[in-house]
């Protein structure tokens, strides 16, 4: 417990390193962009590769990938229908603000840190079927509820999935570890050595991007869905350790999963769908804090 505990303190301290750092000038508005860069096209792909090279997958563990679409396709669900008397414009926010898991940014850093590799290979399926979610059905979902034009057509949804490299890793990993085929080992050196600092960095990266811009009269929009979404995730973690037919490895971290934040890629999104974004920018980053809370508590418990 003490271990967990220390960790996730020096990830909080990161965190709050980077807040602090862009407060005091540091880092300007403009280097939350540079971070991600490194950390979506450098450091992350690079642990996802080192956390797979020498894994054997079996063709059974796929279904970790349908569990992220399908508790995205729940959460989209779950809000419409509670929002059905509501106006157009809520309904679409909701669904939106919702759904998706902030994985490759946040949960696949803690996961890689607490779990070891089991847990960053049952990370990064799970994160391949909430892509989906992510990438472009919220966005699909919200733009028809609203009333937009033409939506969010399949073909760029595809188009976002391919040009993500993280996913794209994702995949040819995937494919080479079913396939029993292993990178050489200076390949495998070299991406261990740069995947070493995503941790790090991924915390940072959200430390700087932090933002708690919504009016404070829209309070209770922000307890509303976030009650929902961790109301759900309390139910799905039960649901993936005590229920699912997978190794104790696999279901544990399942059962972290399910409390990652909500998808970073929601407040451009709303901007896109000329939404809230303020109130966005608030549900996202509080949900953070919420996940923090949330996964230290479930690891002090599965561990």
């Amino acid at each position: 417990m003490q271990e967990i505990l220390t960790k996730a303190g020096c990830f909080i301290a990161i965190i709050l390193m980077g807040y602090l750092l862009r407060k005091k000038g540091f880092f300007k508005e403009g280097d939350f962009q540079i971070l991600s860069g490194i950390v979506l096209k450098i450091t992350l792909p690079a642990a996802i590769v080192a956390s797979f090279a020498g894994k054997e997958i079996d063709a059974s563990m796929l279904s970790i990938s349908a569990l992220g679409l399908g508790f995205g396709l729940v959460y989209m669900t779950v809000m419409y229908v509670l929002n059905c008397r509501s106006s157009r414009e809520r309904q679409a926010f909701e669904v939106l603000n919702c759904s998706g898991y902030n994985i490759g940014n946040f949960t696949l850093p803690f996961v890689q840190s607490f779990l070891g590799p089991v847990g960053v290979i049952t990370t990064s399926l799970f994160d391949t079927g909430n892509a989906f979610i992510c990438l472009g059905l919220s966005y699909s979902a919200a733009s028809a509820i609203k009333g937009g034009e033409g939506g969010f057509p399949i073909k760029n949804m595809v188009r976002s999935l391919l040009k993500s490299l993280p996913f794209d890793c994702y995949i040819i990993m995937t494919v080479l570890s079913m396939a029993r085929i292993s990178l050489p080992a200076p390949v495998q050196s070299f991406a261990a050595t740069i995947g070493n600092a995503n941790v790090f960095m991924a915390m940072l990266m959200i430390g700087v991007g932090f933002k708690l811009s919504g009016d404070r009269k829209q309070l209770g929009t922000i307890v509303r869905i976030l009650s929902v979404r961790y109301g759900l995730a309390i139910a799905a973690s039960f649901l993936c350790y005590f229920l699912l037919p997978f190794p104790l490895e696999v279901r544990q971290a399942l059962s972290i999963l399910v409390f990652s934040p909500i998808g970073s890629a929601a407040p451009a999104f709303t901007a896109d769908l000329k939404g809230d974004v303020g109130l966005a920018s608030a549900v996202n980053s509080i949900s953070i804090i919420c996940s923090i809370i949330c996964m230290v508590t479930v690891l002090s418990i599965v561990l």
